[in-house]
């Protein structure tokens, strides 16, 4: 594996002799990955050049994404607003000057996760007792974890589990998120009625619901 540039990004380039193809793919703000059995920087720069309307359309594309990824030395997310770290502190804190207080900096990433997941317990629990009852719908159990590719789910055996990643995103997307997964207790589809039973409580669903889709989860 190794690097180049092309303008102002870093192309990361991996060989593989097996390739028959050619495969560009966009990883970050400024990074472009590319897959190839060809040695030539020529062959990748002028290609480059020959997709390089693509590659800006790829780029403009990913802009509108919100990362819910933060610089784990400064700052974590918290309702959509961003709070300061010291890592120095041996407490687990919010204060009044917008800093979250963590210690052990070597289990940083174990101190996050059961940050977010012991907010999500208490907050989500809140608003998921307050709409359940406000919807006349009940529930068996609620779940929390970090997931990848979901917001929430509904399973059939009437348990909810909500992504701790809410716990990052504004409270209006967390009750559309609720609200949405409490639907499902009613109708386990994206029906029409599943819609207007969203709507019913939340008129502004499909405007949250969009804001959703542009939040990119890792």
């Amino acid at each position: 594996m190794s690097k180049l540039l092309y303008k102002d990004y870093e192309i990361e380039l991996k060989y593989n002799s097996k390739l028959k193809n050619t495969y560009i793919g966009i990883e970050s703000e400024n990074k472009i990955l590319i897959k190839t059995s060809s040695k030539s920087q020529d062959y990748i720069l002028n290609l480059l050049e020959l997709r390089d309307s693509w590659i800006q359309k790829q780029f403009k594309k990913q802009q509108t994404y919100t990362s819910l990824d933060m610089n784990l030395e400064d700052e974590v997310l918290l309702f959509s607003q961003k709070y300061s770290i010291d890592s120095q502190e041996a407490t687990l804190l919010r204060d009044k000057l917008n800093r979250l207080r963590i210690n052990s900096p070597q289990k940083i990433m174990k101190c996050y996760d059961d940050f977010y997941k012991s907010r999500a317990a208490t907050y989500l629990n809140e608003r998921t007792e307050f709409y359940s009852k406000k919807m006349g719908l009940s529930f068996d159990m609620i779940k929390y974890r970090k997931m990848k590719s979901r917001w929430g789910s509904c399973s059939s055996k009437r348990v909810l589990t909500f992504n701790t990643e809410l716990m990052k995103v504004d409270k209006n997307l967390i009750d559309y998120v609720v609200v949405h997964e409490l639907a499902h207790l009613k109708h386990m589809n994206h029906s029409t009625d599943f819609h207007a039973l969203v709507e019913m409580y939340l008129p502004q669903s499909k405007q949250f619901r969009d804001a959703l889709k542009h939040i990119r989860l890792r």
